[in-house]
């Protein structure tokens, strides 16, 4: 069980470098890098082969948490390596680690936060999972299914479309609210405010 003093660690799932940064796969890294902007606070690399951010989110006073916004420099299928080894360099209990990740079973857009579970085949979530057990937050980012036959693979590592850029900001920036919200009000609120 955390308690009020423990830091939070968020973790944006992509893959580093600019031929994958405008990805699907990489949404995690978008909501990360803005999130990190919002605390006004710039990336650093970290020996745990992360780039991370270090802040407070949530009103000034007693209610504000003290943040870790992490973008893992593995791949995604190696994500946890990267998250336990910041875990353990924070401190931060297993129930306060968030995962932001693209996810194809939600329409594009829409937002589900949850605490554990499976990992529905995402290699991000089965190497953070393999590390850390099942049991901390994720915001699923739907990105929808791809189109005909093409391969789920493919897909995921595809630039979102010009259609979907247009609103992607939008939903970025929810994203980001919502990770908020369950950072300093709790999951249930959040989920109340931003599940779709």
């Amino acid at each position: 069980m955390s308690d009020a003093v423990d830091p939070w660690l968020v973790v944006g799932l992509g893959n580093p470098g600019p031929e994958y940064a405008a990805n699907r796969h990489n949404v995690g890294f978008m909501v990360a890098d803005l999130l990190a902007e919002r605390m006004g606070g710039r990336f650093k690399a970290h020996k745990a082969r992360a780039q991370v951010v270090e802040g407070r989110v949530g009103p000034p006073g007693p209610g504000s948490r003290r943040v870790v916004v992490a973008k893992p420099l593995s791949f995604m299928n190696l994500s946890g390596g990267p998250t336990t080894a910041l875990r353990d360099f924070y401190k931060v209990p297993v129930a306060n680690i968030v995962a932001i990740h693209d996810e194809l079973d939600i329409d594009y857009g829409a937002l589900r936060l949850k605490l554990g579970g499976g990992d529905n085949g995402h290699n991000g979530l089965k190497s953070i999972t393999k590390s850390l057990g099942a049991e901390y937050h994720r915001v699923r980012f739907g990105i929808g299914r791809p189109p005909g036959r093409m391969q789920v693979a493919d897909f995921v590592l595809k630039d979102f479309s010009s259609a979907e850029r247009r609103e992607l900001d939008y939903f970025v920036d929810r994203a980001a609210d919502a990770v908020e919200t369950l950072i300093v009000d709790g999951l249930e609120r959040a989920q109340s405010s931003y599940n779709t």
